[in-house]
């Protein structure tokens, strides 16, 4: 299996914390709509078959499910996906959560999604080739991907390591790992090797004094992409 135990106990450990505005994910919850803006510019979601790959607490999933996709979540964290789970009992929509892997996914659902989305998760895995692997096994022919991530350099660690969990505290402390980082160089090959044609690329900016996060074409930090799987 193609993730880390420390990764998952450090979620479960989070888990209470997904649907808090001013808990320790709070951050997640002002990029939201940046990410759904990023979506929603590259496909109409009406009435596509999603999946949400590392779902966590289920909180872009709602999002997505608002926007009218039908939505399925999948994470690794039982207790995070036992909070998404119990939100829905609150907000009243209807999304397929399970706890299991995108590899046990794809292999019971090969090309049956429309479109799937994969935000914060590649840096947080061993290989995250494989991740991709399994997402474009789980896409229809034409169907689109979207992934986003962080780039690996002195920018990035200073400002999205240093900065954001020791100093700011936007995130826990511990959250990620810098030899986890990926250049967008990086990520691109792994589309192509993947057959996953590449569509648009932008950064996410986020201002930690407004709480105000946007999409910009500084990818030097966030970015996030948007793909489609090639027919062949």
């Amino acid at each position: 299996m193609n993730y880390d135990q420390n990764e998952i106990d450090k979620f479960n450990n989070l888990s209470q914390e997904w649907w808090d505005p001013q808990g320790e994910l709070r951050t997640l919850h002002h990029i939201n709509p940046v990410r759904l803006q990023f979506v929603k510019d590259n496909i109409i979601l009406k009435n596509t078959k999603l999946i949400d790959v590392g779902c966590g607490g289920g909180i872009f999933a709602e999002l997505l499910k608002r926007n009218g996709a039908n939505v399925t979540g999948i994470d690794l964290s039982a207790k995070a996906i036992e909070i998404a789970k119990l939100h829905l009992y609150e907000s009243h929509l209807e999304i397929n959560y399970q706890c299991t892997s995108v590899e046990e996914m794809a292999n019971n659902n090969p090309h049956h999604f429309d479109v799937l989305t994969c935000m914060e998760m590649l840096e947080h895995v061993p290989n995250p080739n494989i991740i991709i692997a399994n997402c474009a096994k789980l896409l229809k022919p034409g169907g689109v991907a979207f992934f986003s991530t962080l780039n690996r350099n002195l920018k990035s660690y200073v400002l999205g390591i240093l900065a954001a969990e020791y100093i700011l505290k936007l995130l826990p402390a511990g959250t990620h790992e810098y030899k986890k980082f990926i250049k967008p160089f990086e990520l691109r090959n792994m589309l192509i090797q993947n057959n996953l044609e590449l569509i648009d690329i932008k950064g996410l900016s986020y201002n930690p004094l407004t709480k105000a996060a946007n999409i910009s074409n500084d990818t030097s930090i966030n970015y996030m992409v948007s793909c489609r799987k090639i027919e062949i």
